[in-house]
């Protein structure tokens, strides 16, 4: 069988390079190869990638005016790294980039918002970062906000507010995916109820397989089918398999235990880092990411599942999906289960080709 090109939903490559390498990009080399990411070119190339949406994430503990400001800086970040790699990437911002691009050799490079902290409460911020390319806005990270309920906070706006029920429509009014990763229930199920367009799960798994409140439930994959939407699977190992999920709530514990805060991912990662050696995290495999496929396939339908890995936003991943180059090993457990290329190529990429195609007919 042909190993299909793969459009992920979620990549954290643009915070990590900030994290190591600053704005100025000092050090970066990923042609050559660079082993401190999960991500480069030779690797994308390995892996089948033909689209990723990079996610322009900065921390929640950022808000107001430097939440988008340093949001912009990862628009620019972003935006930087492809006109750097002209033989290889390629903005895109519609369907028919995406196809062309891929049809011309290059890898087509779209934009995810992670968070409606970086709009600052401002629609006009929202339509400016739609102006600058970006394809989805994830209404919260793991911070609720005044508008939207985070999954892993307590609810501040019972749901989505007047205004978060705005942003849903504003984002279906321009042509931008409504991501309902990091969501409580409620937001899902609101967003749901009024949505004109599909919606993405950018990074998310199924709740009835790995039990934590990031990942999807039945009820609202059950919902699916109706709106078109996709639940793209995270490869993030404490959303893949319960053993991990467990020692990461055990981390978070701990951050809370020594005052401090469990929504920020730096003081998370500072204690992951000091747990991992002593207590090392549980190990998954692409058999546990396949798990998720077929329990979405089964709930939601063939027709609303597919990838977004998170590589390079997490602490581990499983032993045989380690980074961008190992797609084509996922798409072998799936055949060994009896997926069909027709269900392989669907969740590869068709289905969040289709999102995107219905979701830019729907604007107005």
């Amino acid at each position: 069988m042909d190993v299909p090109f793969v459009i992920d939903g979620h990549n954290d490559l643009p915070w990590e390079i900030r994290e190591q390498f600053g704005l100025g990009l000092v050090g970066l080399d990923l042609v050559g190869g660079c082993e401190s990411v999960q991500t480069d070119l030779p690797r994308l190339r390995a892996g089948r990638v033909g689209a990723q949406f990079w996610s322009v994430f900065v921390p929640g503990e950022l808000s107001g005016e430097a939440a988008v400001t340093a949001t912009l800086e990862q628009v620019d970040l972003v935006r930087r790294i492809v006109a750097g790699h002209p033989r290889d990437l390629m903005l895109a911002t519609s369907a028919a980039d995406l196809e062309r691009i891929v049809a011309g050799g290059r890898i087509a490079s779209l934009m995810g918002v992670e968070g409606g902290h970086s709009i600052n409460g401002s629609l006009g911020a929202l339509r400016m970062l739609h102006a600058l390319g970006a394809r989805y806005l994830t209404l919260t990270h793991n911070q609720s906000l005044p508008w939207a309920d985070s999954a892993t906070d307590a609810p501040r706006a019972g749901g989505l507010s007047g205004f978060g029920f705005e942003v849903v429509a504003e984002l279906n009014r321009l042509g931008m995916f409504v991501d309902l990763s990091h969501v409580a229930d409620t937001v899902m199920h609101q967003t749901l109820d009024v949505a004109t367009a599909p919606v993405l799960f950018s990074h998310s798994s199924a709740r009835a397989v790995c039990d934590i409140a990031r990942n999807v439930p039945d009820d609202v994959l059950g919902r699916l089918p109706t709106n078109g939407g996709v639940c793209m699977v995270a490869f993030a190992a404490m959303f893949v398999k319960q053993p991990v999920a467990d020692w990461y709530l055990e981390t978070i514990a701990r951050v809370e235990e020594r005052g401090e805060d469990p929504r920020s991912y730096a003081d998370v990662m500072a204690v992951v880092a000091e747990r991992r050696d002593r207590e090392p995290i549980p190990a998954c495999t692409a058999q546990d990411v396949a798990d998720h496929l077929d329990h979405i396939r089964e709930v939601a339908g063939i027709d609303h599942v597919g990838l977004g890995s998170d590589f390079d936003g997490a602490p581990s991943f499983p032993t045989d999906l380690a980074d961008v180059s190992a797609y084509p090993r996922l798409f072998e457990v799936l055949r060994d289960r009896g997926w069909s290329q027709q269900d392989v190529t669907a969740v590869a990429h068709g289905n969040v080709l289709r999102a995107m195609r219905d979701m830019e007919h729907a604007a107005g």
